[in-house]
């Protein structure tokens, strides 16, 4: 948990870059700062803290910190659970006796991990989905100028939806009540599942490599003398487990970008369309529908810019993630090793 705040600190920038990159329409006090004239994750951060000061940078980093924190947690404890027990199922249903020493086959292998991925996601979306809500409405929200003044960092300047993650919380629940944030749960899912899955398939087959590779080194140096004995992931060098989870964190993360993407336009969607509906008590004006789902969000995007469009953030994400969970998994690699 601890590791996940530090690692948060100083990715979370990224993150809100990501957000901005990939939401349809994102508007700043000046129109330069708009979604559609960044040229990149620099730009994005460069230009948001130019019309919008440090702050904005740092958009539902209370909600990450107070939500994400627990669900951290039990994401890893998730995942160590099911891997152990769906390791354990596999191997009593192929009639072999359950026991550290024995080993699964490349094809079992996946489906353990793919598996056990999916299965801690869909456990800790209960928590994630409120959290990643409330943060990516907070990094998305259209800025609005309350003075002319020339320097536009003054907090004063700068008018919010929302004032604060906590602010942002109630207001979402009075508009769309508890059951709508959930509403977002299948498109979370749809998101975060699929990367989980494939983080934890890559980055046990990396640690797999690297033990091979290690008890290989180790064979030759000790050629004619006594075996050393097998290579646990224990003994891993660090330098290993960074290029592992930072490998695993950077790849999954692109694969799944254009479900991140997808993703949040609906989570931005719901909320303008609560927003509409209030404001103007019509519900046909209300329900601002653009897409119908993650497919429909996809075509558009597609539509839009072809695959670059699809992947757009992409690189924010990468640079997200691979650091993120390389500090998290390797500060905290007792919880998955």
């Amino acid at each position: 948990a601890t590791a996940g705040i530090i690692s948060r600190v100083f990715t979370h920038p990224l993150d809100t870059a990501k957000a901005r990159l990939q939401a349809p329409t994102v508007s700043g006090p000046q129109s330069s700062s708009s979604v559609g004239s960044f040229r990149g994750p620099l730009d994005a951060i460069v230009k948001t803290y130019r019309y919008e000061g440090f702050r904005a940078l740092y958009g539902g980093f209370g909600a990450v910190i107070v939500g994400g924190t627990p669900g951290t947690v039990l994401y890893l404890a998730g995942y160590a659970y099911f891997r152990d027990s769906m390791t354990s199922f596999v191997k009593r249903w192929s009639g072999e006796k359950y026991d550290n020493s024995s080993v699964l086959s490349n094809g079992q292998e996946f489906v353990v991990h793919f598996s056990s991925g999916m299965l801690a996601e869909t456990v800790t979306c209960i928590i994630y989905v409120p959290v990643d809500v409330v943060k990516e409405r907070m990094q998305v929200q259209q800025a609005m100028k309350s003075s002319t003044s020339a320097n536009v960092n003054q907090s004063a300047a700068i008018n919010y939806q929302y004032k604060n993650s906590w602010d942002a919380l109630q207001k979402i629940v009075k508009s769309e009540g508890l059951r709508g944030i959930y509403k977002g749960y299948g498109a979370t899912l749809a998101s975060f599942g699929p990367f989980s899955a494939l983080y934890f398939v890559f980055y046990e087959k990396c640690k797999a490599i690297s033990r091979d590779f290690i008890q290989q080194q180790n064979q030759n140096a000790n050629e004619g003398k006594e075996n050393t004995g097998v290579i646990t992931d224990g003994d891993l060098p660090l330098l290993h487990l960074v290029a592992c989870s930072s490998g695993a964190g950077a790849l999954a993360s692109f694969l799944t970008s254009p479900l991140d993407m997808a993703k949040l336009r609906l989570q931005v969607q719901r909320g303008k369309s609560a927003s509409s509906l209030k404001s103007s008590g019509d519900p046909i004006l209300g329900r601002g529908v653009q897409y119908r789902g993650m497919v429909d969000c996809l075509r558009a995007a597609y539509a839009e810019g072809g695959v670059q469009g699809l992947f757009r953030g992409a690189g924010a994400r990468v640079l997200h993630f691979g650091e993120y969970y390389h500090s998290t998994f390797n500060i905290d690699k007792i919880s998955v090793i």
